[in-house]
């Protein structure tokens, strides 16, 4: 089932290549349903929150109209950076599962572990969903955006 909708994550993680973003793709499901997705924007809205994360964050809170998404889970391309992993925790997201682990900021283990440092909330995670796939976009994409340079 998780492969479902990572699949979808991946996506949506197409999607922002294709429009220059760096390829992160999230989705949000609460029981088998998708109820919302988001994917970074950042070069497009000038905005440094304009992550995958944050946007399938806040449309899960305004679609079922409450900040806590505790009957939910997250599906995203690449390892939660601190930013995002902060507000998974803050909106109670119970289960994170990713796909690309992220050396440089990954907050799920990588670099460190903020899902494990809360003493109010900690989610369950799990990483290596679909990595392979979810690695070679990210791969592909700051290759070809050296060769550009």
């Amino acid at each position: 089932m998780s492969e479902k909708y990572m699949q979808k994550a991946l996506e949506l993680a197409k999607e922002a290549y294709e429009e220059g973003e760096v390829p992160v793709g999230a989705v949000i499901v609460k029981g088998d349903e998708i109820i919302s997705t988001g994917r970074n924007r950042r070069e497009k809205s000038k905005n440094a929150l304009s992550h995958a994360e944050i946007e399938a964050i806040n449309n899960a809170c305004e679609k079922l109209g409450g900040w806590r998404l505790w009957e939910c889970d997250i599906y995203v391309t690449l390892e939660p950076c601190p930013m995002c992993s902060g507000a998974i925790i803050n909106a109670r997201i119970p289960n994170v599962y990713f796909g690309a682990y992220d050396k440089n900021f990954g907050c799920c283990g990588s670099t460190l572990n903020i899902l494990e440092m809360s003493n109010s909330f900690r989610p369950n995670y799990q990483g290596g969903i679909m990595e392979e796939e979810c690695s070679t976009l990210i791969t592909e994409f700051f290759k070809n955006l050296r060769l550009k340079q």
